[in-house]
C-alpha cells in the first residue's frame, strides 16, 4: 500500500497537478485499499475537517493578513532605512543591512515570501550599484529572507505546534536565538565577501540621520513587542497575538503614515484570502494523509526499516534534519511538516526528545530547503520577483546552504541556543 501511495503521488506531481491534488488522492487511494471501498469516505472527510478545526491556526491568517498589509505600506522601508543607517557604512555593511533587513521583516511579517518582496526590490537595485554579484544578492536574499521561518511569528512553527501538540508560544520564544545566531553567520560571510570583492562602502550616517532614522521605525518595531512581550508577557495568546498585529499593521498604515487608502483593501483582502485557502486545504488534506499513513502504521515500517529505533536522541535528530531538507527541496514546506512530522512522532517520543527543540530543527531545515535547488519555493519567489533565469538565482545559494547546515549541526551539538530563552520565559 505504501508503494502505491508514494507512486500515485509521484506520477501526479510529474503531470503538473498542485501538490493538494496528489496528497487528497494518495489519501483516497490508501483509504480505499484499507477499508475496501469507499463507503465510509466520510471518516476521511471528518479527519481532513479535524486538520483545520484547531483554534490556534486562526492565527496564520491573521499573520498573512498584517504581512500583507505591512508589504504594500511603508513599515519595510522604514526599518531598511534604521539598518542602514547604523551599518550601511561597514565593509559589507550593504549586504549586513539587507540580512538585518530580512530579520526585522521577519519578525513582523513571519512569511518568507513578503520578506522576499518588501526587502529584496528596494535592496537589490542599491546591492548592485554598489559593485555585489547579482548571484550573490540574490542568494542572500532569499536565505536571510528565511529567517523569517525561525524568529517569531513563524506559520511554520504555528503548523509544527497545531500538528504535534507544542505549545506555540514556546515555540516562539525558542526561535529568537537560533535566528540571530544565523543572522551574525550570514553578517559574517557578507563582510568577508566584501573584503575579498574589495567592495566599495557606503557614506556613514550622522547622527542626526540616525535618530531620525530610529524615529521613523519606532512604529514598525512594535511588531516584536506585541508578539514576543505579549506572548511573553502573558498578555496574548499566540492567536490573539496575530489579531492584535492585524489591528496595528491597520492603523499604522492606514492612520498614521496613510500610505494605504480605501481602494486598497480589496486588493490586500483577495491576497489574503487565496493564501488562507491555499494554506488551509493543504492543512485538510494533509492532516487526512498522515491520519492514514499513521492508521496504517507505515511511520513505524518506515523506522523500523532505516533502523531509526536503535538510533539514539542524536541519530532521530539527524535523521529528522536530512528528511526535512530533503522533503523540502521538492515540496511546499507545510506540506513536509504535515507529511513527516507524524512519521517521526514515536522515534521521537521514545528518546524523550524536546519537542520544541525538534520543533526548531524541523523549522530550520524548512527554512534550508526553501532556498535550496531543485525546487525550494523561494527560489521561484525570487524568479518571479526580480524576473531572473533560474540559474542566476540559485548559483550563489551553495555558501548560504552550508551556513545554515552549520546552524543546525550547532542546534544539535547545543541545544541551550534555542532552548535557553523558552526555559527563562516558561520557567
Amino acid at each position: 500500500m505504501t508503494t502505491i501511495m508514494i507512486a500515485t503521488m509521484i506520477v501526479l506531481l510529474l503531470l503538473g497537478f498542485p501538490m493538494m491534488i496528489p496528497l487528497a488522492t494518495a489519501a483516497a487511494l490508501g483509504f480505499f485499499m484499507m477499508f475496501n471501498g469507499l463507503g465510509q469516505m466520510d471518516t476521511l472527510i471528518q479527519q481532513m475537517m479535524a486538520g483545520i478545526r484547531p483554534t490556534s491556526l486562526i492565527a496564520v491568517p491573521m499573520f498573512i493578513l498584517a504581512a500583507d498589509i505591512m508589504t504594500r505600506g511603508q513599515s519595510a522601508e522604514r526599518l531598511i532605512n534604521m539598518v542602514m543607517a547604523f551599518i550601511g557604512h561597514i565593509k559589507g555593511g550593504l549586504a549586513v543591512s539587507t540580512a538585518a533587513s530580512c530579520t526585522l521583516f521577519g519578525a513582523v511579517s513571519g512569511s518568507t515570501q513578503a520578506t522576499v518582496v518588501a526587502v529584496g526590490s528596494p535592496l537589490r537595485p542599491r546591492m548592485l550599484k554598489a559593485g555585489y554579484s547579482d548571484s550573490f544578492t540574490l542568494a542572500l536574499i532569499i536565505n536571510a529572507s528565511d529567517i523569517a521561518f525561525l524568529i517569531p511569528p513563524s506559520i511554520g512553527m504555528i503548523i509544527y505546534g497545531v500538528i504535534s501538540g507544542t505549545s506555540i508560544g514556546e515555540l516562539f520564544i525558542a526561535g529568537i536565538g537560533p535566528g540571530l545566531l544565523i543572522l551574525l553567520m550570514f553578517a559574517i560571510y557578507s563582510m568577508i565577501y566584501a573584503v575579498v570583492r574589495d567592495v566599495p562602502t557606503e557614506p556613514r550616517s550622522s547622527w542626526r540621520e540616525r535618530a531620525l532614522a530610529i524615529r521613523d521605525a519606532l512604529w514598525p518595531l512594535g511588531f516584536p513587542v506585541i508578539i514576543v512581550g505579549g506572548i511573553y508577557g502573558g498578555v496574548f495568546s499566540p492567536t490573539e497575538a496575530a489579531a492584535a498585529c492585524v489591528l496595528y499593521a491597520v492603523l499604522l498604515e492606514f492612520v498614521v503614515f496613510r500610505s494605504l487608502g480605501l481602494r486598497d483593501i480589496y486588493a490586500i483582502a483577495k491576497s489574503t484570502g487565496l493564501i488562507t485557502a491555499v494554506v488551509f486545504i493543504l492543512v485538510a488534506v494533509g492532516n487526512g494523509f498522515s491520519w492514514i499513513i499513521s492508521f496504517a502504521q507505515i511511520p513505524q515500517e518506515i523506522l523500523a526499516a532505516v533502523g531509526i529505533d536503535e538510533a539514539g536522541p542524536t541519530g532521530v535528530l539527524i535523521a529528522i534534519c536530512v528528511a526535512f531538507f530533503v522533503a523540502c527541496m521538492f515540496v511546499d514546506p507545510i506540506v513536509v511538516i504535515l507529511v513527516l512530522t507524524p512519521i517521526f512522532t514515536p522515534a521521537i517520543e521514545a528518546t524523550g526528545l524536546d519537542p520544541v527543540l525538534v520543533g526548531i530543527l524541523i523549522t530550520l531545515q524548512v527554512a534550508i530547503g526553501s532556498a535550496t535547488p531543485p525546487f525550494g519555493c523561494d527560489i521561484f519567489t525570487a524568479i518571479a520577483i526580480f524576473k531572473r533565469p533560474y540559474w542566476d538565482v540559485i548559483k550563489g545559494t551553495p555558501p548560504f546552504i552550508f551556513i545554515l547546515i552549520l546552524a543546525a549541526a550547532l542546534l544539535i551539538m547545543f541545544p541551550q541556543i534555542a532552548l535557553f530563552l523558552r526555559d527563562v520565559a516558561y520557567v
